[in-house]
């Protein structure tokens, strides 16, 4: 999966459109991310002994197509791409300016 946890992305599809967070939590295996403040719903929560009841606000996990990472350098929305240098170690670019992204991608 090309965007990871720390990422800043744009959001490209659904009533967050255009908007812009940090991805919080990154899963890979069901190709979902929840991004800080977006894809927001309501939960009531009953009374029970001693706790009033109350409805509070969670984020929602959206699916990877649905934003696009923004280069910190350039500061749009790219495609991410790949590299492997000399070491052996791979490390994500952006497809328009070319410039190394983050974090190196660990080997598993």
């Amino acid at each position: 999966m090309k965007i990871l946890k720390g990422d800043t992305v744009k959001i490209l599809i659904g009533k967050d459109k255009g908007r812009e967070g940090l991805v919080v939590k990154a899963m890979p295996k069901k190709d979902k991310i929840v991004v800080q403040g977006m894809n927001l719903y309501k939960k009531c929560i009953k009374p029970s002994q001693g706790k009033p009841g109350s409805i509070i606000t969670k984020e929602r996990a959206m699916t990877v197509s649905k934003a696009a990472v923004i280069c910190p350098n350039c500061k749009k929305a790219i495609r991410v791409a790949y590299q492997i240098d000399k070491a052996g170690e791979k490390f994500r670019i952006c497809r328009k300016c070319k410039s190394m992204l983050n974090s190196p991608v660990v080997k598993k």
